[in-house]
C-alpha cells in the first residue's frame, strides 16, 4: 500500500531539530547581511556629502535608490519564488547585491552610487519575501511566528553591525570600509546557503521532476518517520487549487485585511527609513559628534532586536494587537529624539525605544504576512506587501532630506516625523479586529474559520 503523507500535518508534526536550527541560522545570516547593506549608506552619507561636495538635502534620491530596486524586486522575485522555488531566488539575490555592494566602494559620483544601489535593491527585494515564505512553510505551526521573527531579527542585528563599523573603523579607513564589509558578507553567506539551504516542501510536492529532492528534504525534516521512496505527498487545496494570482490576496475575507496590512507596512517602513537613513545627517546638521551620532543610530537597531524578541513571544497570542501597541510606543519615542539638550545616554535610550517600537512592529508585519496568506500566494503576498511598503520607505529619506532643508529646530523636526505613526496605530487596531473576525481569535492563521 502506497504511503500517503499530508504535507501540513507532516510539517506541523516536527519537533525542533537540527534541520530547523540550520534553517534558522542560515536565514538569520542572510537577513544579517541584508540588514547591513540596507543601512550602510545612511552611515556613510555624512562623509559622502563632504567628499562629493553636495548638500545634505540632495541625498534623498541616493538614499532611496535601493528602495526603488526593492519596489521592483520584491513582487517580481516573490512571484518567481512561488513559481520556481524559494532557494534559487534567495541565493541569487544574495550574490547579486553582494557583488554590487563591493562596487559601491569605488564610486566617485552620486549617479554611480544611485545606479548601483538600485541594482542591489532588486536583489535584496527578492530575498525578503522568499526567506519569510520559506521559513513559514518549513516551520511547525506551533513555532512558526517565533522562528520567522527570530530569523528576521538578523536585519536589526546586521544594522547594528554597520553602526559599529561606522563608529570605530570609518574614522580610520573612510566610508569605503562600509561597502567593502557589506559586499564580502553576503558573498560568504551565499556560499553557505548553496550547501545548507533547503527548498519548500510544499513547492517540491507540486513539482514531480523534483521528487528526489522532495524525499531527501522530507527525511531530513522528520528523521523520526520512515518515508518510503514512493510516498505520495498531498498538499492542502489552497496550494494547488489556483494560479496564485494577485486577486487571491483579496479573496476569502482578505479584501480589507490586505490594504490595511499594506498601510501598516508603509508606515513602519517610512518611519524606519526616515530614522535609519537620516539620524546621522540630522545630528551632523545640529552639531552632534559624528561618533555619538553613529552610536545613537546603533542603539536604534539594538532596540529593534529587542522589539523582535517581544514580537516573537507575543504575536502568537495577541496577533496585530502587539503591533498596535508598538506603534503607540513609537510616537513619544520618536518625539523624544529631538528633545533639546538631551545628553548622549538620553538620546541613546530614546533611540533604543524607537527601535523597539518601529522595528518590532515591522517584524510583526512580516511574520503576520507569512502566516495570513496561503502557500500558493504567500511569496507574492509578502512580496507585494513589501513592495507597497517601499512607497513609505522611499518617502522616508525624501522627507528627512526635505526637513533637513528647512529652518526648524531639531525638536520640531522629530515631532513632525512622529505624526504618520498615528496612522499606523489606527491601521493596526483595525487590522486586529478584522483578523479576530476572520480567525475567531487574535491568533493568526492561513485558514479562516468557516
Amino acid at each position: 500500500m502506497t504511503q500517503s503523507i499530508q504535507v501540513n500535518e507532516f510539517v506541523d508534526g516536527q519537533r525542533i531539530r537540527k534541520f530547523n536550527i540550520m534553517l534558522l541560522v542560515w536565514s538569520f545570516l542572510t537577513m544579517f547581511a541584508d540588514g547591513f547593506d540596507l543601512n550602510s549608506l545612511g552611515f556613510a552619507a555624512p562623509d559622502l556629502t563632504r567628499a562629493w561636495g553636495v548638500e545634505r538635502s540632495a541625498m534623498g534620491g541616493v538614499l532611496s535608490a535601493n528602495l526603488y530596486g526593492i519596489f521592483l524586486g520584491a513582487p517580481l522575485l516573490g512571484w518567481l519564488g512561488d513559481k520556481y522555488g524559494r532557494r534559487p531566488l534567495i541565493i541569487g539575490g544574495t550574490l547579486l547585491y553582494g557583488v554590487v555592494t563591493l562596487l559601491m566602494a569605488h564610486t566617485t559620483t552620486m549617479e554611480q552610487m544611485m545606479t548601483l544601489r538600485f541594482i542591489a535593491g532588486v536583489g535584496i527585494g527578492g530575498i525578503m519575501p522568499n526567506t519569510i515564505s520559506l521559513n513559514s512553510e518549513l516551520a511547525p505551526k506551533k513555532y512558526r511566528s517565533m522562528l520567522v521573527i527570530l530569523m528576521f531579527m538578523g536585519i536589526t542585528t546586521g544594522s547594528t553591525g554597520v553602526g559599529l563599523i561606522a563608529a570605530y573603523f570609518m574614522p580610520t579607513y573612510g566610508w569605503p570600509v562600509i561597502f567593502h564589509t557589506g559586499g564580502v558578507l553576503p558573498l560568504v553567506v551565499a556560499c553557505g546557503l548553496y550547501f545548507y539551504l533547503p527548498e519548500s516542501l510544499k513547492l517540491l510536492a507540486i513539482n514531480p521532476e523534483r521528487r528526489h529532492e522532495l524525499i531527501a528534504t522530507a527525511r531530513k525534516m522528520r528523521p523520526d518517520l520512515s518515508i518510503a521512496d514512493d510516498a505520495v505527498f498531498i498538499n492542502p487545496p489552497s496550494v494547488t487549487g489556483s494560479e496564485g494570482s494577485v486577486e487571491e490576496l483579496f479573496k476569502g475575507g482578505l479584501a480589507r485585511i490586505t490594504p490595511l496590512l499594506w498601510l501598516c507596512y508603509t508606515i513602519a517602513l517610512m518611519a524606519n527609513f526616515f530614522l535609519n537613513n537620516t539620524i546621522p545627517l540630522i545630528f551632523d546638521k545640529y552639531g552632534i559628534d559624528a561618533q555619538e551620532a553613529a552610536l545613537v543610530a546603533t542603539w536604534y537597531h539594538a532596540g529593534g532586536t529587542f522589539g523582535g524578541l517581544i514580537i516573537s513571544v507575543l504575536l502568537d497570542r495577541s496577533g496585530f494587537l502587539i503591533v498596535a501597541a508598538l506603534f503607540l510606543l513609537a510616537i513619544p519615542s520618536i518625539a523624544l529624539l529631538g528633545a533639546v539638550d538631551m545628553p548622549f545616554y538620553g538620546l541613546a535610550l530614546a533611540s533604543s525605544m524607537a527601535g523597539v517600537a518601529i522595528l518590532g512592529a515591522q517584524s510583526g508585519n512580516n511574520a503576520a504576512a507569512g502566516m495570513i496568506y496561503p502557500t500558493n500566494v504567500r511569496g507574492k503576498g509578502v512580496g507585494v506587501a513589501l513592495s507597497v511598503g517601499r512607497v513609505g520607505a522611499i518617502l522616508g529619506p525624501y522627507a528627512g532630506a526635505a526637513l533637513l532643508g528647512m529652518d526648524i529646530t531639531m525638536q520640531s523636526l522629530f515631532l513632525v516625523s512622529a505624526i504618520p505613526v498615528v496612522i499606523g496605530l489606527v491601521a493596526a487596531l483595525a487590522l486586529s479586529w478584522l483578523c479576530y473576525r476572520r480567525f475567531n481569535s487574535f491568533q493568526l492563521d492561513d485558514t479562516p474559520v468557516e
